[in-house]
């Protein structure tokens, strides 16, 4: 797996993190629910527990197959978390007996339609930083600053490769290949999927490198428009595109190879096809570059050693990327 990089000159930080219940807590940023429909909408709190296993306990308790329940974004096993669940209303009575000792339903709601992946705004992260020195405090707060004005790269963090990361690249690399098959349809797209994004990390850190900032634009790139959601590709930036992306109303976008996905083209697409792969036949899709973390706030336990972040992020992206990049360093 292709190492994330931040910045080349920079400190290194050797403060502590750990994924634990007390020092990662997620809180997923939902959609407006419509207050009425055939689904009710479980809010649900779990911790140390994947949302896979979150889904199969809630599956055996009420008597339905897992695909009857919705779920807009998977959450970390090693956190306490909170999600949003969809099941079919007629569970409602059901699901109030409902008790577990990792998982704590905290409300409902009723919803028109079943919640499918993406149905999200964002997350909400609560982080703690352990033998945090003053002088790194510093660097941590001057860096916060700097992500909030140009971006946080968009890197998928090392809980998307899994445990066995080559072995499981190279498995991944053998079913696109047609060597291999897994009859677990489940866990072949997921090595699929830690495939596509290992080509756009891959991307991302070459693009990085060629950079004297966190990334530079290139002729061909692709932009997503971020009110109308829709993909431009000017043949040239020009100082309208820069001051664009400056504003935030525009966001470079790189490739997760596969079928029936928007490409760049020209100068940026002879970089881009160096990392692409046109015998994936999973969808291919774009994935912003950069992101930019909202609502940071910073304070520290001068007695513990302890800096505590808060921030959000748009779905999809991680905190653990915004921790190393605080760290200047990959911690798995």
């Amino acid at each position: 797996m292709i190492k994330r990089v931040y910045n080349h000159s920079a400190k290194v930080l050797n403060f502590e993190f750990v994924q634990n219940e007390n020092d990662f807590i997620v809180n997923e940023l939902p959609l407006r629910f419509s207050n009425s429909g055939n689904f009710l909408i479980i809010k649900v709190k779990k911790v140390n527990l994947d949302t896979w296993d979150l889904i199969d306990t809630f599956a055996r308790y009420l008597d339905i197959y897992t695909n009857e329940i919705g779920y807009a974004g998977l959450k970390d096993k090693k956190a306490t978390t909170s999600q949003y669940l969809s099941i079919p209303k007629k569970y409602s009575k059901k699901i109030q007996l409902f008790k577990h000792k990792k998982i704590e339903i905290l409300d409902t709601v009723l919803h028109s339609k079943k919640l499918n992946i993406g149905d999200l705004k964002g997350n909400r992260f609560k982080i703690n930083l352990h033998n945090t020195s003053i002088e790194e405090l510093n660097h941590i707060q001057r860096r916060l600053k700097k992500i909030s004005k140009e971006g946080l790269l968009n890197y998928f963090g090392y809980q998307r490769f899994g445990r066995d990361v080559e072995e499981n690249l190279e498995k991944a690399k053998q079913i696109v290949e047609g060597d291999k098959i897994i009859k677990d349809r489940k866990l072949s797209k997921m090595l699929i999927m830690a495939y596509q994004s290992n080509f756009f990390n891959s991307w991302l850190v070459n693009r990085t490198k060629t950079s004297t900032t966190n990334f530079d634009l290139i002729n061909g790139d692709v932009f997503l428009d971020i009110k109308k959601q829709k993909y431009i590709t000017p043949k040239i930036i020009t100082k309208s595109i820069e001051d664009s992306v400056s504003i935030k109303s525009i966001v470079p976008t790189g490739l997760l190879p596969g079928r029936k996905v928007f490409r760049a083209v020209g100068e940026a697409r002879q970089i881009e096809e160096k990392f692409d792969d046109t015998y994936i036949q999973e969808k291919g899709y774009r994935r912003e570059a950069i992101v930019f973390p909202k609502d940071i706030v910073c304070k520290y336990d001068n007695d513990k050693k302890v800096c505590n972040l808060e921030f959000s992020l748009p779905k999809g992206s991680y905190a653990t990327v915004l921790v190393e990049y605080l760290a200047n360093k990959n911690f798995s």
